[in-house]
Formats: structure tokens, sequence, C-alpha cells
């Protein structure tokens, strides 16, 4: 009887009982959106899948990029048996089972076990503790999933002998191509449902998805089955159904159109005009209403160097620190690095010196051209430089107690000043410094 209920379970849970965000789940590397960093043809991890020559994994990003997914393509491609536990309900006997079978069966058929443990992360010292030998000694390969920093969260020796994969939430063109896929197939999607969705509700739908592509297909399918049917026998999923579905009201913002122009525009020029507050309220106007968070963190890095540059040096590593911690840990919790990188920089002192002085050295290469290096200052380093010149009469530096001796870096007959430092912040202490050096070189001490 045990069987017969089993097999009735399994067979409704691989038909339709199975909601849409499992039924489109891909089978194949070919089926598989996004992550082409790691996947696309070529790359190593695709060349491992495809020759069933895989050392253990570890997938960590956030909710719904395809790691659980990545996975279930492993089972389906690999001669290995294919093991999948839960870390949020399996204990230490449980992996204590898996290996003792991995054991037999690699004695009995020398068949390979591949270990398939999701949220990872929720395992504790001891119970990772108890996967590592059969991982070292190679009898089981262990692939785990996270949604956490596997370097905080996963023992540091199973970390030494995985390789770790790093998935990124899905772009606004793979969220489409996701939603376009499960529209149109007729077997595992709605294809026979002739589902029909407004442009506005499927903007709406694809910005508050925020990349997590089990999170739009979850509020597809309610959309779906809960909308009646039109005169014409389909279903349409307008605005209204869009937001009842994924829980997010509207926000007029077009990401395309002026209002996204104009709203980075007035964040960035609060930044520049030194108002912390209206900048934190043009960003929040632009998390509301599902601006991509990459596109406001690059910005970000942007100004730190256009708006503040060397008045204080640490705005950029504050602005790059800020794009890193946001794909460490994705939306909602990204809006606080935002916020902080926000109000550094608005509260940081301005300088466009460094942002004037590429600009004044591009347009000079422009009318100028391209002059010949001069030979002191030529690479000396290989074979024959030296008989022809490169390096003769170079000066280096260091051999002065202060680090400086003038000489000429510009090509033959060329000088120009296109940094001018300000007088405000750290650039005060470069100018003053350059300024110094400035005299000594027409002194020519």
């Amino acid at each position: 009887m045990d069987d017969l209920f089993s097999f009735s379970y399994e067979e409704k849970d691989s038909g339709r009982m199975k909601p849409l965000a499992a039924r489109m789940r891909p089978k194949t590397v070919d089926e598989i959106i996004g992550q082409s960093d790691i996947i696309a043809p070529g790359k190593l991890l695709r060349r491992a899948i495809e020759a069933d020559h895989l050392s253990s994994l570890i997938f960590y990003g956030p909710p719904g990029t395809g790691k659980t997914t990545m996975a279930k393509v492993i089972a389906n491609s690999t001669k290995s048996h294919f093991v999948e536990l839960n870390a949020v309900t399996a204990g230490v006997a449980d992996i204590r089972k898996v290996v003792e079978e991995a054991r037999d069966r690699l004695v009995m058929s020398s068949t390979r076990t591949t270990l398939f443990v999701d949220e990872i992360h929720r395992f504790n010292k001891a119970q990772q503790d108890a996967l590592l030998p059969f991982v070292e000694e190679g009898t089981i390969i262990l692939i785990g999933a996270t949604t956490e920093n596997p370097y905080f969260e996963v023992n540091a020796a199973l970390l030494s002998r995985s390789q770790i994969f790093r998935l990124h939430s899905l772009d606004t063109d793979e969220l489409r191509e996701v939603m376009r896929r499960a529209i149109t197939n007729e077997k595992d999607g709605l294809g026979e449902l002739f589902v029909r969705v407004t442009p506005e509700a499927e903007e709406h739908l694809i910005h508050y998805a925020e990349g997590d592509a089990r999170r739009l297909l979850n509020a597809l399918e309610l959309a779906a089955s809960t909308t009646p049917l039109s005169a014409d026998g389909s279903i349409e999923i307008t605005l209204d159904v869009a937001v009842e579905s994924i829980q997010r009201r509207a926000v007029r913002y077009d990401k395309n159109g002026d209002n996204h122009y104009d709203t980075i525009s007035a964040f960035i020029k609060s930044i520049r005009g030194s108002d912390p507050d209206a900048a934190l309220y043009w960003l929040a106007r632009m998390i509301d209403a599902g601006e991509d968070h990459r596109f406001i963190a690059r910005r970000l890095v942007i100004s730190a160097s256009e708006d503040i540059g060397n008045a204080d040096p640490n705005a950029v590593t504050v602005a790059i620190s800020c794009f890193q911690a946001l794909e460490l840990v994705g939306m909602p919790e990204g809006r606080i690095p935002l916020a902080q990188a926000t109000t550094y920089l608005a509260c940081a002192p301005k300088s466009n010196a460094a942002y004037n002085g590429i600009n004044q050295a591009l347009a000079r290469i422009q009318t100028d051209g391209h002059k010949p290096v001069p030979m002191h200052l030529r690479d000396q380093s290989y074979k024959g430089a030296a008989k022809l010149g490169h390096g003769a009469g170079y000066l280096y530096p260091h051999n002065d107690p202060e680090g400086y001796i003038p000489q000429q870096y510009f090509p033959d007959g060329v000088s120009y000043r296109f940094y001018q430092p300000k007088e405000i912040g750290y650039e005060n202490e470069i100018r003053v410094r350059q300024e110094g050096r400035k005299q000594r070189d027409e002194k020519g001490e």
C-alpha cells in the first residue's frame, strides 16, 4: 500500500498539481535563462556538466535565480545516482544513511552518488563536518545551494574542496523571456489558457519580481488562475490584476521614459548639491518604483568620482562597497547600503577636478593625435630594448628622499595642466603638495 500511495502522489506531483514555477523549471542546460557568465557555451560549469565530470559545487545567490535548477539539470545529465536533501529538515542521521548507501552503490556497481543539499547554510557545524570526510574521499559529490554568502556560512574545509559559483538576479530581459515561455508553453505552462498580459501589467510583474523568476511565475500563475475568461475565451491580465497578484501597488514610473531619467537626474543633482535628505527622497522614489538597484549603485560609483573625486578619495570605495553589498544581500535589504552610500556621498566635500582633467586630456589627444613616447620613458624590460635606447636617462623617483625628481613625462614639445586640485577636503592637501613640486621644478632643484 505504501508503494501504491507513493506512486499516486508522485504521479499527481509530476503533473498539473505542481506549481507553474516547478513545471517550468529547465531540464537541460540549453533551457536555463540567465547566468551566462557561468553556464554559457564554453564556460567551465557547462563543460563539466556536458562531460559529466563534476567536482563538489556550491551555488549561492538570491532566491529564484536558478540554484536548484542547476542541481536538477545536473541530475538529468549525470550518470551518477542523484540524492536530494533539504538542510531545514535533514539531520546527521539522514547524512549517514545517504553516505552508507553511496558506499554500497560505489562498491557494488561503481556508481558515484551526487548529493544535493538545498539551503546548506542551515546545516550546523556538526552536520557540515559529517559530510567532510566523504566529500574528501570522493564517496559523494556534494552540490550545495544557499542564499547566504558561503564564505560566512559554510565550513571552510568544505569550501576548499568545492567550486563556488555565484548566481545573479535575473535582469529585465531574462525575466521577460521567463514570462514568454510560461505563457506560450502548452505542456507545462499556460499555453492552453490563451493568456494575454497587457504591457503595463507585464512591466509591473517584472519590476516587482526583483530578479526572482520563481516570484514572477507564482504571480503570473495566480493572476491567470483567478481571472475570468474574456468573451473570446482568453485570459487577459491587466495592471489591476498584476497589482493584486504580486501584492505591490502600481507606481507611475516608466523605466525607459522621462520619469526614469528625471528621477535619477534629481537624485544625482541632490548628491552633487550636498543635500542628503533630498537624495534619500529620490532614492526612496526609485526603490518604491522598482528601479534596478544595480543601476542606482552604478550611478553612485560614477558620482563618487565625477562629483567628489579626490576631495574625499574614500567616496568611490564606499560606492563600490555599496555595489558589492547589493550583490551579496539583494533587495529589500539592499536599501540600507544604498542609503549609507547616498548620504556619505551627499555629505562629502565636492570636486570635479579629476572629471574635468580627463575630459580635457581626451579633447587634447583628439586635437593633437598620438605623439611618440620619449625614449627615457619607454619599456626597457624586454631583450634588446637597451640597445634601442629605451629607458636611457630615466631618473628613478624613489632615489630621492622625498620620492620626487623633476623630469620630462610629456611627449617632446608638449606640456599641459589638466588636473587642477581644488582647495577643499583632501584635494587641498594634494594641491599644496603639487604646488611645492612645481616650485621645485621652477627653481631647478
